[in-house]
C-alpha cells in the first residue's frame, strides 16, 4: 500500500513537471490566497493592538471611584442648617493603596468651581486639587512651564489650562504672573496644551472639557480652601464637607481590573455609612475594541478566503483541461488494469500537491509581512518623507498563528474539494473511448 502510494505520488509529480508553466500559474492563485490571508489577518492584529494599547493609555486599567453626594430625602429641608459631610475621605485613598498591592499607582483629586481673576479679566474655572500623577493620567501636556512638583505641596502656585490661560492673560505669557483664586494670590507656573474633551476615559468618569482647568496642589488645596466650602444658594447658606473628589487607581493588567474594582467597593463599604461614592470602570472601551477586531479579522478572513476560492476554481479548470489532454493515457492505465479508484487517487494527488506546494510557499512569504512592510516603509520614508502618514511609523503587523494554520488548511481543503470533479470525470471515462481518443 506505501509501495502504492509512493508510486502514486511519483507518477502525479512526473504529470506535472511535464507541464511547468501549467502547474506554476495553477500553484500561483492558491499562493496568492494563502499569503493574503496571513498579510490581511497581520495588518489587522497590528492596526488592532495598536488601537487596544491606546485604549489602555487613555484608562482602560483605570478604577474611577467618585464621590457621590446621597440622596437627602427629608433632610433637604433643613439643609439650610445643616452641613452635608459624604464623599471619600483621605483615608479610605491611604487604605485602597495599603491594601490592595496589585494597584500600581493612584492619584487623589478635589475639584471645585471658582472664579479666577487677572486684572480685569475673569475666568469661572474648575479648579483641582491634584497630585504630580494627575498630568500623565489624563494625557495632559505641558505647553509652556512646568508642571507641579513634589515642591509645590502646600505653595501657592497654580498650572492653567489652555483656555483658562486665554482668557486670563490674552496679550502675554501668563507663567511667573499672578492671578487670584478667591481671596488668595496664586503664581502661575504652567500652561497645558489643548485637550480635546473626552467621556468616561482617563481620569475622567464623565464628559469633561479640561481646557477651562487650573491645577494647584492637593495639599495647597487643603490648606488654603479646606474640606469645607460655604456657598450662598438664594438667601440661604449651604455646606459642604468634601475630602476627596475622586481617587483614580491604575492596575498594571487588565484582568485585574473587574476584581480589584470588587474589593474597593467592599473595602469602602466597611468605612461608610451611607452610599456616597461610585466605583465605576471603563473597560467597555477596551471589550468595543475586542469586538471590533474580531469582526475585523473575520471581514479580512472573507476575502482572503474569496482569493483562495478562485485559486481553487483555476485549479480546477486546469485539471479539467489536463483530463482532456491525457484521455488516451487514462485509457491505458485502465486497459493495464487501473481501477477507477486508482485514477481518482491519481488526479487527486497532483491537485494536492499542486495545492500544498502553493500553500507552504504562500505561508513562507506570508511570514515575511513584517520585513517587508518594515522595507518598504523604510525606502517610501527615504524617497518621499511626507508621502506617509505619522501612524504609519508606528505600525507594526503582528502574524497570527491561527491565521497561518487556517490558510494552509483551506489551501488543501480547497484543493481536494476542486480536485474531486476533474478526478472522478478522469476515472469514469470509457477504456475504450479513451484508448480511441487521438
Amino acid at each position: 500500500m506505501k509501495g502504492s502510494l509512493l508510486q502514486t505520488i511519483r507518477l502525479g509529480l512526473k504529470s506535472l513537471l511535464l507541464q511547468k508553466m501549467r502547474a506554476s500559474l495553477a500553484a500561483l492563485g492558491i499562493f496568492i490566497g494563502t499569503t493574503t490571508v496571513i498579510w490581511l489577518v497581520a495588518m489587522g492584529e497590528g492596526v488592532s493592538h495598536r488601537a487596544q494599547q491606546q485604549i489602555k493609555e487613555l484608562g482602560a486599567t483605570n478604577i474611577i471611584v467618585r464621590s457621590v453626594e446621597p440622596n437627602s430625602g427629608e433632610d433637604a429641608q433643613d439643609s439650610n442648617s445643616r452641613v452635608k459631610s459624604y464623599g471619600l475621605l483621605r483615608d479610605d485613598y491611604h487604605r485602597i493603596l495599603s491594601n490592595l498591592p496589585n494597584i500600581r499607582h493612584a492619584v487623589p483629586m478635589r475639584e471645585l468651581r471658582f472664579e479666577l481673576r487677572s486684572g480685569d479679566q475673569t475666568a469661572d474655572a474648575k479648579l483641582v486639587g491634584c497630585s504630580e500623577g494627575y498630568l500623565g493620567l489624563n494625557q495632559l501636556e505641558i505647553a509652556r512651564g512646568r508642571w507641579l512638583s513634589p515642591r509645590d505641596r502646600g505653595e501657592n502656585v497654580i498650572v492653567l489650562a489652555a483656555d483658562t490661560a486665554k482668557r486670563l492673560f490674552p496679550y502675554e505669557n501668563p507663567i511667573n504672573q499672578t492671578i487670584w483664586v478667591g481671596s488668595e494670590f496664586y503664581v502661575v507656573i504652567g500652561q497645558t496644551k489643548p485637550r480635546t474633551a473626552s467621556a468616561a476615559i482617563g481620569g475622567s468618569m464623565a464628559a469633561r472639557d479640561y481646557n477651562l482647568d487650573a491645577y494647584i496642589s492637593l495639599k495647597t488645596f487643603r490648606h488654603r480652601i479646606g474640606d469645607l466650602v460655604i456657598r450662598r444658594v438664594g438667601g440661604n447658606f449651604q455646606g459642604e464637607l468634601v475630602e476627596l473628589s475622586q481617587i483614580t487607581a491604575t492596575v498594571a493588567e487588565l484582568e485585574d481590573v473587574d476584581e480589584t474594582a470588587e474589593i474597593i467597593e467592599t473595602l469602602l463599604k466597611k468605612f461608610h455609612d451611607q452610599e456616597d461614592y461610585a466605583v465605576v470602570v471603563p473597560k467597555e472601551l477596551l471589550r468595543q475594541a475586542e469586538r471590533t477586531r474580531s469582526m475585523f479579522n473575520v471581514l479580512l478572513v472573507v476575502i482572503a478566503g474569496i482569493s483562495l476560492l478562485v485559486g481553487g476554481i483555476g485549479i480546477m479548470n486546469i485539471m479539467l483541461a489536463t483530463v482532456t489532454e491525457r484521455t488516451r493515457e487514462i485509457g491505458i492505465r485502465r486497459a493495464l488494469g487501473a481501477t477507477r479508484q486508482d485514477i481518482i487517487q491519481q488526479f487527486l494527488t497532483e491537485t494536492v500537491v499542486l495545492t500544498a506546494g502553493g500553500g507552504l510557499l504562500g505561508v513562507l512569504f506570508g511570514l515575511m509581512c513584517g520585513p517587508l512592510f518594515r522595507g518598504a516603509r523604510a525606502l517610501l520614508g527615504s524617497l518621499a518623507p511626507d508621502l506617509l502618514p505619522d501612524i504609519v511609523y508606528t505600525f507594526e503587523p503582528r502574524i497570527a498563528p491561527w491565521s497561518v494554520v487556517l490558510s494552509l488548511m483551506i489551501s488543501l481543503v480547497v484543493g481536494i474539494l476542486f480536485g474531486v470533479y476533474p478526478a472522478r470525470q478522469a476515472a469514469h471515462l470509457d477504456p475504450i473511448e479513451a484508448l480511441r481518443h487521438e
